[in-house]
């Protein structure tokens, strides 16, 4: 028998995802799959693409029904996840997929988030230098957002590489309507969406104080961004366009050259052959992120493109493949880079 997950709001996309992958684990079996207003539906009447779990029923969100597993998922809405955390044993892995923990800075969470600050938990993006020393075996895991997990990809190597200045730095990021739950909106109907694209909460983005934070960490020195989310009509997958201004002297073979000394043995991570530029279909269904840069000598800007699916590397993929490295199992059990195109 092998080791058990059970998954807190399990009826959501990110909850399903990780039911998926999951359900493909070889060393992992699904314990309790807890749900808010879905609490004793079908399983696959909310994920029909489950068969596998026909005649399983959502049982109510408690911290006895966690309890009784190896690791614990959190895929809940904001600000719910540390009152049940509080009740969960500590020998349990716990990994939050919100945002309840990511953030050090009691005053940002305030200005964005609101509410009591919860503290911080170790940050679970392993492609971080040392990051992986530190989940290893850790209890307590906060799992990035989707838009910081591609925007900490794209330019984490050349913030610490010294090549670009920490305090010009933009990004404009396309997402899928699956990065906003499932809850019902107006503004997310099909008839809203299709043939459009908006922008949304300019400068005001909850995620932009996580970007800020991570950004920082690798700089070594205070990062300040100008952060333009964009909802795209599509269901699933993040394009992010970062940029920020080179240092004298950084041309693009030497920006280059960080990406590829940052990633070249990761195996979700690519460096895209120069000119091929990143596609949001090519992560589709996967935990791989796809990279591009280049430097726009015109404007003096280095620019990392990058595609995620904002379900896979952007949370339910990169839980499991934090839940791995805590578990001490190999880190990319039951995930693949490949994704499903078209």
């Amino acid at each position: 028998m092998g080791l058990r997950a059970a998954v807190a709001g399990a009826s959501g996309y990110a909850g399903g995802e990780l039911l998926r992958l999951l359900l493909g684990h070889p060393q992992i079996e699904l314990a309790a799959l807890t749900a808010g207003s879905s609490a004793g539906a079908e399983v696959t009447a909310t994920h029909p693409q489950l068969p596998q779990l026909a005649g399983r029923t959502f049982v109510a969100t408690d911290a006895a029904a966690l309890a009784d597993a190896d690791v614990a998922f959190l895929a809940l809405p904001q600000g719910e996840s540390a009152a049940l955390a509080a009740r969960l044993p500590d020998e349990l892995t716990v990994i939050d997929l919100g945002a309840d923990f990511r953030l050090a800075d009691a005053a940002a969470w305030d200005r964005y988030y609101g509410g009591p600050h919860a503290g911080c938990w170790p940050y679970g993006l392993p492609e971080l230098p040392g990051a992986r020393a530190v989940l290893a075996g850790a209890r307590r895991i906060a799992n990035p957002g989707c838009y910081p997990t591609a925007v900490a990809l794209a330019l984490a190597p050349l913030l610490a590489a010294g090549l670009v200045e920490p305090a010009d730095v933009v990004v404009v990021a396309a997402s899928g309507t699956s990065g906003a739950g499932r809850s019902a909106k107006v503004n997310l109907l099909g008839s809203e969406v299709m043939g459009d694209l908006s922008a949304y909460k300019v400068g005001a983005h909850q995620h932009t104080p996580e970007m800020a934070q991570t950004l920082t960490a690798a700089a070594r020195e205070p990062v300040t961004l100008s952060f333009t989310p964009v909802l795209a009509p599509m269901p699933r997958g993040i394009l992010a366009t970062c940029t920020a201004r080179l240092r004298p002297g950084v041309d693009e073979a030497a920006v280059r050259a960080a990406i590829a000394a940052a990633y070249g043995n990761e195996p979700f991570v690519h460096l895209l052959p120069a000119g091929r530029w990143p596609h949001t279909a090519a992560t589709a269904g996967s935990n791989a992120a796809q990279l591009q840069v280049t430097a726009d000598v015109t404007a003096g800007r280095a620019v990392v493109v990058a595609a995620i699916d904002n379900l896979g590397k952007g949370a339910a993929g990169q839980a499991v493949q934090c839940a791995n490295l805590a578990l001490g199992l190999p880190e990319t059990a039951g995930l693949t880079a490949a994704g499903i195109a078209p």
